[in-house]
């Protein structure tokens, strides 16, 4: 805002409206009166708004509008988290009056468990639990993976993008060890939006599908393989190396990040054509 209408919440802390702090939560009546009464423009208000609030459940701060700051919301990551925190995280976004998908992601069998039990209507796949799933949107993305080995890290990709109401085409084991394999699928990687593609061992399938399509590349090394392949890291460091221009790498068996990135970009391809 400009002159006494300035905000700071930058730490979901006070506003300021009229030269006065006030606590955002309880004071949202208040700033939208001023909208009404035109003392504060909408675009001011918004301005406000897309900083505020979190939600503080003592452990845990959670980022309710992050959804409408970025168009991705904030996701729930399982690890050191007690089944009972996963959990009421996730009751905690579904408060929200904001209809923002909610995605809890690997996370083992007590914490999907007890998600589920205190959340009813949540869809897991694998290690990763949905609700409040988008509607579907017009968009091709396909996930494609080198190996069998490569699938939870695809299935991760896949219930992500799933979450924010993209349906992906899913082509598994293609691998380039039996390149045939590949070819015999080159037709479905024409005429897309955005390809992921998972791989383990050396990593170098994204650098052939490079060269099939002219889709934007999100490359996800995975930590599938032999000794030499270092966990993973000698995957991530040939898909940076990669000869195909432009492709995208994310991180090591970091399907969530491919998800996301591919739907930062298919979120401005819609944009593009609505305009």
């Amino acid at each position: 805002m400009s002159g006494s209408g300035r905000t700071r919440a930058e730490d979901g802390g006070s506003v300021t409206i009229g030269g006065v702090d006030k606590e955002p939560w309880p004071n949202l009546r208040e700033l939208l009166e001023k909208v009404a009464a035109g003392e504060v423009t909408a675009g001011e208000a918004q301005g406000v708004l897309r900083r505020l609030p979190f939600g503080n459940l003592g452990f845990a701060r959670i980022d309710h509008h992050r959804w409408i700051r970025t168009g991705l919301a904030e996701a729930v990551y399982g690890p050191g988290k007690t089944p009972d925190q996963c959990a009421a995280i996730v009751a905690g976004f579904l408060s929200s009056p904001i209809s923002a998908p909610v995605v809890l992601t690997r996370a083992d069998e007590s914490q999907i468990a007890a998600a589920l039990a205190r959340n009813p209507g949540g869809h897991a796949l694998s290690s990763t639990v949905v609700w409040n799933a988008q509607p579907e949107r017009d968009a091709r993305v396909v996930v494609v993976s080198a190996g069998t080995g490569d699938l939870a890290v695809a299935e991760e990709c896949r219930a992500t993008l799933i979450a924010y109401g993209y349906c992906p085409e899913v082509i598994t084991d293609v691998g380039v060890a039996g390149l045939h394999r590949l070819l015999a699928v080159a037709d479905r990687l024409q005429d897309v939006d955005v390809v992921v593609v998972i791989a383990g061992m050396e990593g170098t399938l994204p650098s052939a599908i490079g060269g099939l399509t002219a889709a934007p590349i999100v490359a996800v090394p995975t930590s599938v393989g032999y000794g030499s392949s270092l966990q993973g890291h000698t995957a991530l460091l040939g898909m940076l190396a990669s000869c195909a221009q432009g492709i995208t790498v994310m991180g090591i068996d970091n399907g969530f990040g491919a998800a996301c990135a591919a739907a930062r970009i298919l979120a401005r391809i819609g944009r593009e054509v609505a305009s």
